[in-house]
């Protein structure tokens, strides 16, 4: 027993582990961007915080000032165009913890997971042959024209290029109609 050839399974049973583990290279990379977020998001509400004290202060009366006027001008654009910029960057910082947040949660640490990830949720199988593109693309013709392509019952069926150069010919067929009953549209 034991001359026993481990099997895929066993293999495949650690590879799985270091996925779960939260010290791992791989958490440590999904959980990069909710850090750098989270970080960033804590530099930028400092920044605010600053920039309202900053206010607050400016608004206060000096010691021999009178407090019914203003001791500052207020401009528009600057406080505006302030206001836009402190508000771009918290939404950026809140928008990274989120994205980072999301990319540990669904377990995508590169492109090729995330790849991986939609390709499996959306149904498709994998990589299309030239082949399936070339059936697909002569079915839609044939919808799309109202041709109907009648399979044979026989057991040989037409090859791809004697079916591709049928529907052409329909498909000259009726541009030639169309041309004749509406000659008018064709010559503007």
């Amino acid at each position: 027993m034991s001359d026993r050839q481990p099997t895929e399974t066993s293999q495949a049973v650690p590879a799985s582990e270091s996925h779960s583990t939260f010290f791992s290279q791989r958490s440590r990379r999904q959980l990069g961007l909710f850090f750098a977020g989270a970080g960033f998001f804590a530099v930028t509400s400092l920044i605010t915080r600053r920039s309202l004290v900053r206010r607050y202060k400016a608004t206060v009366p000096k010691f021999y000032q009178p407090s019914n006027r203003a001791n500052f001008e207020v401009n528009g654009a600057v406080e505006a165009f302030e206001a836009l910029n402190i508000a771009t960057i918290n939404v950026l910082s809140v928008s990274m913890m989120v994205g980072g947040g999301l990319l540990y949660a669904f377990d995508i640490s590169s492109l090729e997971d995330m790849r991986q990830y939609i390709r499996r949720h959306i149904g498709t199988d994998g990589p299309r042959t030239d082949q399936d593109a070339e059936k697909e693309i002569e079915e839609w013709i044939a919808r799309t024209l109202n041709l109907g392509l009648k399979e044979e019952k026989s057991e040989e069926k037409p090859k791809d290029a004697e079916a591709v150069s049928e529907i052409l010919a329909r498909l000259s067929k009726l541009e030639e109609e169309r041309k004749r009953t509406k000659p008018d549209e064709h010559q503007k």
